[in-house]
Order: C-alpha cells, then structure tokens, then sequence
C-alpha cells in the first residue's frame, strides 16, 4: 500500500555497535579514541576529539564534547552537571539511566540518538539537525528545541517542564509520549504529532495566540 503524505514514520535507531573487548582510553582534548573504555572525573576537556566505538563512565562536574565526532558511543548512568556537545558531530549515541545537569546539544548534527531513562534539568537542541532520535522514559526540567531541525523523533513515557519550540522545524516528530506543563510557542508545533488530551490542554494557549478571549 502506497504511504499517504501523513504518514508518521518512526525513528530508525539502533543500539552503538560496540566490541566485545574495550581497552582503556585517557580523555584529552583533540584525541582520538577507537575501541575504548573512558572513566570521566572532574572538568573533562574532550573538545574536537573523535570517539568511535566508545563506553564513557562519567562521574564529572563538566564534559566539553564541543566540536567532537561521536560513532557508536554508548554513555552509561551518567551523574554529570554539564554535558557539552556543540556543534558536535554525532552517529549512534546512547545515553542510559543517570542525571545531567545540563546536556548542551545546540548547532550538533545528530543521527540516531537515544536518551532511556535519564533525568536532565536542561536540555537543549537549539539550532541542532536531528534526525532519528528516541526520548524515553525521560525527565526534563526544560526542553528547548528553539530553530531546530527534527527528523523522525518520539518521545516515549516522558516528562517535560518548559518546552520551548520556538523556530522548530518538525517532520514525523511525535510528541504524544510527551507530559509537558507548559509549552511556549504552540504556532512552532506545526508538523507534529499530538493526542487529542494534549491538544485539549493547549486549547487555552491557541486561544489567545489567536486573540480569543474565554469566559465561562
């Protein structure tokens, strides 16, 4: 049956493909690390590195990823007060379990991209190129996907504070997993997928985007 131009495609994601043996890497700005497991403690400066097929174990008050290439890459119950990847480059992430602070992915280009079970204060894609990503079982703070690009994203069992779209471009995005309190900028939802329930919380917020006025 031919799809119909409606039609929600799912996330196509898969998990890193790590090896079976991991050696032991050192983290260090602009390095390369292949095959490896790296125990991340303190202020981590990972800037402009290249990881590939890599477990991180963070246990960091600060990880710079900025300017990185990340491929198969797997980070495992996280505890992390700010998690860095701008402008990073990224194929195959997983981050599992764990609590970051803040998780800094604006102007990254991501595909296949998981985040299980993670509780994060502040997330950000803010002018990142996403496509194929899973948010599941997730608590976020703040949400901020402001002049994103979303491809093939849902999100699964999770909950949200402040969700802010503003800008966002959103093809097969399906927010009905989603439990936000507030979102704010419904005009910047077009293109997703809501259930009805959600729509009907955000009734009043389209109302005055529109100037209409509710009495009882």
């Amino acid at each position: 049956m031919a799809r119909t131009s409606d039609s929600l495609i799912t996330p196509r994601v898969s998990p890193p493909d790590l090896p079976d043996t991991l050696g032991t890497g050192t983290p260090s700005r602009a390095t390369d690390l292949l095959a490896a497991e790296v125990a991340l403690r303190g202020d981590v400066d990972l800037a402009h590195s290249s990881l590939e097929q890599c477990r991180l174990v963070a246990d960091a008050e600060s990880v710079d990823l900025t300017g990185s290439t990340l491929m198969d890459v797997e980070i495992v119950a996280p505890r992390v007060a700010a998690l860095t990847m701008r402008d990073a480059t990224v194929r195959r992430l997983r981050i599992a379990g764990g609590r970051i602070g803040t998780l800094d992915l604006s102007s990254a280009r991501i595909s296949e991209l998981e985040l299980a079970d993670v509780r994060i204060d502040y997330l950000t894609f803010g002018a990142a190129r996403t496509e194929d990503a899973l948010i599941i079982g997730c608590t976020l703070r703040s949400l901020d996907v402001p002049h994103a690009e979303l491809t093939r994203v849902r999100v699964e069992g999770s909950r949200a504070g402040e969700v802010d779209p503003r800008g966002m471009r959103a093809t097969h995005v399906d927010l009905r997993g989603l439990d936000a309190e507030a979102f704010l900028d419904v005009n910047s939802l077009r293109g997703v997928t809501m259930s009805p329930f959600q729509v009907q919380l955000l009734a009043p917020v389209m109302a005055a985007g529109l100037g209409i006025r509710l009495r009882d």
